[in-house]
């Protein structure tokens, strides 16, 4: 049964809410969000602009926006962005308007970003924010799934490795943390997450008050 369909409690209207993953390169925050949007239909990805260049198989529109430098920092300055970040030599940042447009249909919105970009988001998005902070079961393992997916170069894989222990420092900012051993028992935590969340009462409250007052007998 999906979140919205007839005869779900989920069917009362409520605002969207924004679920952040987070997790050092490798740690498998990507392997869950698309897991979670290919069972999840009111899900919809977060795509964010970046100044790198696209990877194998990237395309621009559906992975990310790809802008060149000035065309960012002038999104940045005109506040287009409800978050942004350098990271090691490129830029990203989130728009604000595809976010906003989803929440106010109810609609919840995916987003694989670091803890920089987390912070701001917790900065304009209040109550909105779920965040979720995926952990390795090891240092071994974490470097052994980057080499796996000889992607980047040694020197890259060096140097994401060493920015794995500052980032993982950041976990106690987050709401939940889910330490990834077995992919799919991940995937399964995180879904509860976000069903749960998804009951809240503020999220809910307009479309509550309406319901209870409907069987009331109240208009």
């Amino acid at each position: 049964m999906t979140p919205n369909s007839p005869g779900d409690s989920h069917a009362i209207a409520r605002r969207g809410l924004m679920l952040v993953l987070s997790s050092p390169s490798g740690a498998g925050k990507t392997t869950i969000s698309r897991a979670l949007l290919k069972t999840d239909e009111h899900l919809t990805m977060s795509i964010s602009v970046t100044t790198r260049a696209p990877r194998p198989g990237e395309e621009h529109g559906r992975d990310y926006f790809f802008v060149a430098e000035p065309e960012y920092h002038k999104m940045v300055k005109g506040g287009e962005l409800l978050e942004h970040a350098r990271v090691f030599d490129n830029f990203y940042g989130t728009p604000r308007s595809y976010v906003e447009q989803q929440l106010a249909a109810g609609r919840d919105v995916l987003f694989d970003i670091d803890w920089q970009g987390t912070q701001q988001l917790k900065a304009s998005a209040g109550s909105d924010l779920v965040s979720v902070f995926i952990l390795p079961p090891s240092i071994a393992d974490l470097e052994k799934r980057l080499r796996g997916r000889a992607q980047d170069s040694e020197e890259v894989v060096q140097r994401r490795m060493a920015r794995a222990s500052d980032e993982m420092s950041h976990w106690p900012e987050y709401d939940y943390v889910v330490v990834n051993r077995d992919v799919e028992q991940s995937i399964a935590q995180v879904q509860s997450i976000l069903t749960a969340e998804r009951l809240r009462q503020r999220r809910r409250a307009a479309g509550l008050v309406a319901f209870v007052n409907t069987m009331r007998g109240q208009s």
